[in-house]
């Protein structure tokens, strides 16, 4: 019989030239270079600028869900998005530490000075909104009066700056959901630093009362708004347009508790031991090694519940006897991948049966394995399963050209990191969703741009990121940012060859993104 055919037969197609002269005195240029680029990725679907106006009473999470909006809409729309938060104009105007009774309607100089703030804040917006593009501007405050809001939006109008405005109603009417807000996230901003927590929340409180004496709720003659109970029950009014329609889509999947996310590589795969790029390969020894040592670590501190007896790592032991605590309900993605689904292979799977906070019980498979080709490693086209080496040598200029723009650079055939965050951004909306532990076991490239969407990151930066093979990243995101803890669950030396030696790529001033 004949002899199979080589295994790189498919890079000889690469070779594009044409075989004759082809006639295109006229070609069509993307302005984005030759890498073609979703133009979801950059804003290009959405017409009209846009004000938020955030509207509710202290400690409801408008701040919380301002963030969040500027964070999706600029890191995966890269539609420019910026906040106006009246507290941080009202702290630079008089000082953080204002007692409760500053906020007093009937006191009338501090009422004098909160309108300064304001008008301070919408000044700029608007000068922010003034300029050329697609852009949105969030104004956040209590603005909790018909008359603060009627003023803010002739003053909008009569400004010429020719956006849409609609406004965000939280209203948080559950006890435990504000009192919870209130500890972990006012408690803790400039306003109360180095009060007793005690005297900070009797003064919150006082304060809140304060706004509460006039607030009054959006109602139907108020154009576009968008009203949300308790991060469940949501009240959309007369929202039209890409933009606003995007952002509503967003903020229904947002809530205010606390949760934390396990990002990981798969275990050293056996094309990850060659150098080699992409592949189906599964995993090597070492990547077996991993995937016990991370099932462990799945069952005995990520299904752990933290509250019980002190923080997860050390659920201690008593008279040497390790103590059995209640697990908590836990998820697991993976890509379609083989090694990826490798390295979920020896996590259990029990039955458990939690209770929601709304009182039901649920039969619930700890851990159940859920792949998603959404987490399937960027394609690298016609360069799938060669080296960095041999990508040089076989195809210098491709070489260089993701060399100097690793961003936006589109494998011949396969994707970019663009191409990416496209289909990652449904990935983000569940796990802005999420309220249970996930653990996402995926791959380097995938893992560089939900880190550095979680992180409050640039786009420009994802592709730098260090994600090391053998390691756990926990993230845990609040009202203010995220924190970050990594654990090594296996040392570099403990392996032979890594293979991790990806080529450094120049990003400004050169840096390495080796890991």
């Amino acid at each position: 019989g004949n002899p199979p055919p080589p295994l790189h037969h498919h890079h000889a197609a690469m070779n594009l030239t044409p075989l004759r002269q082809v006639d295109n005195p006229v070609p069509h240029r993307l302005p984005e270079g030759e890498n073609a680029t979703p133009l979801e990725t950059i804003g290009s679907t959405a017409t009209d600028k846009l004000v938020i106006m955030m509207v509710g009473l202290p400690a409801t999470g408008k701040t919380h869900i301002a963030k969040r909006i500027c964070r999706f809409i600029s890191f995966f729309h890269d539609i420019p998005a910026q906040i106006y938060n009246v507290g941080d104009y009202r702290r630079r105007l008089v000082g953080a530490n204002m007692p409760a009774s500053f906020y007093d309607p009937k006191n009338s100089e501090g009422l004098k000075q909160r309108t300064m703030a304001c008008n301070a804040a919408l000044d700029d917006l608007i000068e922010y909104m003034r300029q050329d593009d697609v852009r949105i501007g969030i104004y956040d405050a209590t603005n909790s009066t018909q008359e603060r809001r009627k003023h803010i939006s002739d003053k909008l109008r009569n400004s010429g700056i020719g956006a849409k405005l609609m406004c965000i109603e939280t209203i948080c009417d559950d006890d435990e959901l504000l009192e919870e807000n209130i500890r972990t996230v006012k408690l803790s901003t400039p306003d109360y630093r180095g009060v007793d927590p005690e005297q900070a929340l009797a003064d919150f409180q006082k304060r809140r009362e304060n706004y509460a004496s006039v607030y009054e709720t959006l109602d139907d003659s108020w154009g576009s708004y968008v009203k949300i109970y308790n991060s469940k029950r949501f009240v959309v009014n007369n929202i039209r347009g890409y933009l606003p329609l995007k952002v509503v889509h967003f903020v229904m999947n947002l809530h205010t508790l606390p949760r934390t996310f396990y990002l990981t590589r798969h275990g050293q795969s056996e094309y990850n031991l060659l150098g080699k790029i992409g592949g189906d390969s599964g995993l090597s020894v070492a990547g077996v090694e991993y995937a016990r040592r991370l099932a462990t670590f799945a069952n005995d501190v990520i299904a752990v519940k933290p509250d019980e007896g002190g923080t997860t790592e050390e659920n201690g032991a008593v008279n040497g006897e390790k103590v059995k605590h209640p697990p908590r309900p836990c998820r697991l993605w993976t890509s379609t991948m083989r090694r990826t689904n490798e390295t979920a292979a020896f996590i259990k799977h029990e039955n458990i049966v939690p209770e929601w906070d709304n009182g039901d019980k649920v039969d619930w498979i700890q851990f159940r394995p859920m792949a998603r080709r959404n987490l399937d490693e960027l394609y690298a086209g016609v360069c799938d399963g060669m080296t960095y080496k041999e990508i040089e040598e076989i195809y210098p200029e491709e070489f260089d050209r993701r060399q100097s723009d690793k961003l936006a650079y589109r494998y011949p055939r396969g994707e970019s990191y663009m191409d990416v965050t496209l289909r990652l951004e449904p990935l983000a909306h569940e796990m802005e969703r999420t309220r249970e532990p996930l653990l996402i076991i995926a791959h380097q490239g995938i893992l560089r741009i939900l880190y550095a969407y979680f992180m409050g990151m640039s786009r420009e930066e994802a592709p730098y990121v260090s994600i090391p093979l053998n390691t756990i990243i926990q993230l845990t995101p609040h009202a203010y940012g995220c924190q970050e803890k990594r654990i090594c669950l296996m040392q570099k030396e403990e392996m032979f060859v890594d293979g991790q030696d990806e080529p450094v790529t120049s990003m400004g001033k050169k840096r390495s993104s080796s890991t």
